[in-house]
């Protein structure tokens, strides 16, 4: 069905230069006349709602940040009715907005707006999220720094839009609700299969990491509850034996006069399990002494202080990618010395071994978990000798080569299916598509649409960028 889907027979200039033609029946209005602005306040009786980059609105979870600062007074917070259009100020450039669930509270750093009749709120919700739209809601923003750009209900209001009649914005949401939900089963299929790929991939790993590569080895037992028994000539260790662990920079430091820098610097969002994600490096300026305190070397280990409960404590290899690149004090570093391979320390911290020991370690909340530098610091190691840790690691890499190149193939087939519900979602919401025909063919029941399949490439907000901590 989707690939039937054909241009509309009759389009006009829209004379917005971002959208070209639409077709030739919509209008051009401003959000103004589709959408009224909501400041009422206290009703302390209802939810507090967030938004999310990557989940739209939802109502906020209170265990799950230590980082997120209830106000205690609720009375400076606006009322939401459900369906209204809510958006972050300060982030809605980079699409952290959403439709809220029920009626609630949220933040006075947002923006409520009501839809007027006639109006789908979640048609234009799909509109704005857009690369198209976002790039134009990033010009109607106002900032001293691209970063801090914040678009006020006075900028919000003045921005042209494109409008389909009522039937038809009600057409594209039932018809992106189906396509969307059909792409993000196919997304969550792939991603079990990555999950089964794994399992196959961690088991060959912890039992090369935890006994060796010689089954006929006398055994002892580890002195560890979770792990059981170890070759007899294998010692067990604390990291702090045999590495030192580096913190990283804490943003938003003043430093007044001191000559500052610019360096690349790591964020969570580039440390994955087993690999980094360089595609966003961001950069912060400090002193040069401040930056040599948080200088990655080529061999360090990378690990996340927090995260999902499954990935804390899995690390990844530093080789030295981006010169002079500076590391956020919410990733640690770890530095070994002769005899600890930094590749065999990664192995261990994403074994059933690693994996047993910062769940039982870690500060848990809602969802999440977080570790400190004392607790990583003994992490017990499970420590052969350096030639055997390399033996150990060549043969895990030759039984895991074709496990590793099946992922990264399925991985690839993600990125390309998102990145074709994209283009789909902007050639739908902003007319290049007829979706009229197709979308009165599907069945009556479908479920709502939302906002991305889990662990969509959007990513949250760092901790030192919450907007609530801006609030009393």
């Amino acid at each position: 069905m989707i690939e039937d889907l054909k241009p509309y027979p009759e389009t006009k200039v829209s004379g917005l230069a971002w959208l070209g033609h639409i077709p030739a029946h919509w209008e051009i209005k401003r959000n103004g006349s589709l959408f009224q602005q909501r400041t009422a306040v206290g009703e302390p009786d209802l939810p507090i709602l967030e938004v999310s980059l990557r989940t739209g609105v939802r109502i906020r979870e209170f265990g799950s940040s230590k980082r997120k600062q209830v106000m205690s007074d609720k009375a400076k917070y606006k009322c939401a009715a459900k369906g209204d259009y809510v958006y972050n100020m300060m982030r809605m450039w980079q699409g952290a907005a959403g439709i809220a669930p029920v009626d609630g509270l949220v933040s006075p750093a947002y923006v409520v707006a009501k839809p007027l009749p006639n109006v789908n709120p979640a048609y234009f919700a799909s509109l704005f999220r857009t690369d198209e739209y976002l790039a134009e809601i990033d010009a109607f923003s106002r900032g001293i720094v691209k970063d801090r750009n914040r678009l006020y209900w006075d900028q919000f209001k003045q921005i042209p839009t494109p409008c389909p009649p009522t039937e038809e914005q009600n057409a594209i949401v039932r018809f992106l609700t189906w396509a969307t939900n059909r792409l993000d089963r196919t997304i969550r299929e792939k991603r079990r299969i990555i999950a089964l790929l794994n399992e196959q991939k961690q088991a060959i790993i912890h039992r090369a990491v935890t006994l060796g590569l010689d089954p006929s080895v006398p055994l002892k037992d580890s002195g560890i509850p979770w792990l059981g028994d170890i070759p007899q000539h294998w010692e067990v260790r604390r990291l702090k034996d045999l590495a030192t662990v580096q913190t990283g920079i804490t943003l938003g430091k003043d430093y007044g006069s001191t000559p500052i820098s610019l360096y690349p610097y790591l964020r969570v969002a580039n440390v994955q399990s087993d690999r980094l994600d360089l595609r966003n490096v961001k950069h912060v300026a400090v002193p040069e002494v401040e930056a040599r305190r948080s200088t990655l070397m080529h061999g360090d280990v990378l690990m996340t202080e927090g995260g999902d409960i499954d990935k804390l404590g899995r690390g990844c290899l530093w080789s030295g990618q981006l010169d002079g690149c500076l590391h956020q004090n919410h990733v640690f570093a770890v530095r070994c010395s002769s005899g600890l391979h930094p590749g065999f320390l990664v192995a261990l911290m994403g074994s059933a071994h690693g994996r047993g020991y910062f769940q039982i370690t870690a500060k848990k909340t809602t969802n999440l978990a977080s570790t400190n530098s004392t607790t990583l610091k003994a992490f017990p190691l499970l420590l052969p000798k350096i030639q055997e840790q390399q033996q150990i690691l060549s043969f895990i890499d030759g039984e895991t080569q074709h496990l590793g190149r099946a992922i990264a193939d399925t991985e690839r087939e993600i990125t390309l299916l998102r990145e074709y519900r994209t283009r789909l979602i902007a050639d739908v919401a902003t007319g290049n598509l007829d979706v009229r025909q197709a979308a009165a063919g599907l069945p009556e029941e479908i479920e709502p649409l939302g906002a991305g399949e889990p662990g969509d490439e959007i990513e949250e907000l760092e901790p030192d960028e919450e907007v609530d901590s801006e609030l009393p």
